[in-house]
């Protein structure tokens, strides 16, 4: 039967102890979600995990799908798509909502359907791509709610490209947003930064007009320091929402906010969100990159333990300005059964304080453990069954 383990780590974290609390913070906001990246602290949550539509930030997923196909070499950017005659049909015009201006006909490349997605938030460069890669929206949809699964989103399902209202069939969290960010962030970082802080695209139709230059909704551009994505949604029913994310000094902060009641209103609490998780909430690194932190025991190898080490240099966030009293614990589901193969994560350093969320952070084989031979197996089992 699988234990969980517990083990208290060696760990010089505090110099003068003391007890710290939580930061206070009020938004407008229905729905709000703050996560530090740097240290997998959630920082602040309201309502997170309520179903809700996500309008236009269901696109992120889109353009997650997008960027994994690029990343696996099957879908390259310079490669062109035809624009439906149909599709142009019902996703023009200003009922149609934002949209890229294509031209029916028209064949644009997926470098600019991707920044008609993430820039413009255009529904028409949704559907397209969408039928681009999959031959149908429907069909794209699969390998969207596929995507949102491998990467953990429990409380979310797509029915559109684009997050266009369905009747409830297309719903999201604000954790598996934040969830979402993170995601591609950390598995499309030259994609992430070559689309999604971009201030503005141009564009030129194929029916006479001038090009057309758009700027981007997000917030925070020009507002916070350090913003570089994600996506704004708006609709009649979900109201006026933003996921959005910042990097300062190292630290990245990934937020979520929905349910505002105006363009002005979002700007002004996602502002103020972001400002706070920077402002009130402070990185203290605890274990430098590569640090043995502890052993875990092993089942069947051809060694006994394997070490604990950090993968990165590991922080926690805290209030800024105090200095609370933290406990880290090692744990791990075990003894853990080879082979295993180094850099994996199996385990996670555990941080608490009272008062403060508790951060968990990960920790990784320090090297390759083999299954044991024959007689290894037999002496295992022995040993197992004489309770040793």
């Amino acid at each position: 039967m699988k234990k969980f383990f517990l083990a208290t780590a060696a760990l010089s974290l505090t110099v003068a102890p003391g007890s710290a609390q939580t930061p206070p913070f009020q938004t407008a906001a229905p729905v709000a979600y703050l996560e530090d990246l740097s240290s997998d602290a959630v920082l602040f949550a309201k309502d997170a995990d309520r179903r809700m539509p996500p309008a236009s930030m269901a696109k992120m997923m889109t353009a997650y799908v997008a960027f994994d196909l690029i990343k696996q070499g099957k879908l390259k950017l310079d490669t062109m798509a035809d624009v439906r005659p149909e599709t142009w049909r019902k996703w023009h015009g200003p009922s149609a909502g934002s949209t890229m201006f294509l031209s029916p006909g028209q064949k644009v490349s997926i470098e600019n359907l991707l920044n008609g997605v993430i820039v413009v938030s255009g529904n028409d460069a949704c559907v397209v791509l969408a039928e681009h890669i999959s031959g149908t929206e429907e069909a794209f949809t699969n390998l969207m709610n596929q995507k949102a699964k491998e990467i953990g989103l429990t409380g979310s399902r797509f029915g559109t490209s684009n997050g266009w209202p369905d009747e409830g069939r297309t719903y999201v969290t604000a954790r598996d947003l934040a969830k979402l960010a993170k995601a591609t962030i950390t598995n499309f970082p030259d994609l992430y930064k070559r689309f999604y802080s971009k201030e503005s695209f141009t564009f030129g139709t194929t029916m006479g007009g001038a090009p057309i230059t758009q700027a981007n909704r997000d917030p925070l551009l020009g507002r916070v320091q350090g913003a570089d994505g994600l996506k704004t949604g708006h609709t009649e029913e979900a109201g006026y929402g933003f996921t959005g994310s910042a990097q300062q000094n190292g630290r990245r902060l990934v937020m979520v906010v929905a349910g505002l009641t105006s363009y002005n209103q979002r700007i002004e609490e996602s502002v103020k969100f972001m400002d706070w998780g920077f402002r009130a909430w402070s990185s203290r690194k605890l274990v430098s990159k590569g640090r043995t932190v502890e052993q875990a025991d092993v089942q069947l190898g051809d060694a006994s333990q394997v070490g604990l080490v950090a993968p990165r240099d590991l922080a926690i966030a805290v209030p800024s300005g105090a200095n609370p009293d933290l406990r880290a614990t090692v744990v791990y589901q075990g003894p853990i059964k080879a082979p295993i193969k180094a850099g994996a994560h199996i385990a996670d350093l555990v941080v608490t304080s009272p008062g403060l969320p508790e951060q968990r952070l990960p920790l990784v084989a320090a090297a390759d453990v083999g299954e044991a031979g024959f007689f290894g197996r037999i002496w295992a089992g022995l040993m197992s069954l004489f309770g040793a």
